[in-house]
């Protein structure tokens, strides 16, 4: 019998079902499978593997999104007082709006919890097996330049367009030239109605427009984002000067 097991855990090993190796094995080492049908021991044995496979799948996307931060919904804080409405992220937290292909924006002065915000949705899309890419806008834009240069352009723009879900730090906080414009108009197209887009800014939405730059284009671009965005517009001093004084 323990030659047998032996040889279904190396089988196991070798046919990479880790979940059900791990399972099978603490069954072997202590684990009492008496209790169990043979039915319930496989549907045991297979939601092990089921579980360990969903699990990889998340951690790979929450890597390959690239967050700069460690966040998530249960951990945000709502003592301090910024405007930021717990009902709505409660809304924000389902992700429909992400299966709407509705956009978000998210504004305030520095420090008041923006990316946090933004990274803690992006995780709970990633938990839901969605792809996510978190981006600060000017190097992006910068990613994009070089790519066009070395004739990339295009297949770095289909990327972004199959992303479920796209987060743009920092949004409007440089000015834009003129490639930065088109690669903008670009990505917002693609995305228009089918993905959605999380952009955090501590400029004002209504200076958008003028940050972009050139008329068209401006015109452009916010007539695709504005008018069925959803916005969370937090206020008050930086959280970590009020969490440094405390």
């Amino acid at each position: 019998m323990a030659d047998m097991n032996k040889e279904t855990l190396e089988r196991m090993r070798q046919m990479r079902l880790l979940g059900m190796y791990s399972a099978f094995k603490s069954s072997i080492d202590g684990y009492s499978a008496d209790s169990m049908t043979n039915d319930q021991f496989i549907s045991w044995l297979v939601s092990n593997e089921w579980d360990d496979r969903c699990n990889k799948m998340i951690a790979r996307l929450i890597k390959n999104a690239s967050f700069r931060y460690n966040a998530s919904i249960e951990d945000i804080d709502y003592s301090i007082d910024r405007g930021l409405d717990k009902n709505m992220m409660d809304r924000l937290a389902d992700l429909s709006f992400i299966r709407e292909g509705r956009d978000l924006f998210i504004t305030g002065c520095t420090g008041t919890g923006k990316s946090y915000i933004a990274t803690a949705l992006g995780v709970r899309a990633c938990q839901k097996n969605l792809k996510v890419l978190y981006a600060n806008t000017y190097r992006l834009m910068g990613k994009l330049k070089l790519a066009k240069a070395k004739g990339d352009i295009l297949k770095e723009l289909k990327r972004i367009e199959k992303t479920d879900l796209l987060i743009l730090e920092d949004f409007c906080m440089h000015p834009f030239d003129a490639g930065s414009r088109m690669s903008l108009m670009d990505i917002i197209e693609d995305r228009y109605g089918k993905k959605s887009t999380i952009l955090t800014s501590q400029v004002p939405v209504k200076d958008w427009y003028e940050v972009i730059g050139d008329k068209t284009v401006a015109d452009a671009v916010l007539d695709r984002l504005v008018h069925n965005a959803l916005r969370i517009e937090l206020k008050g001093e930086s959280l970590r000067k009020l969490l440094g004084m405390k």
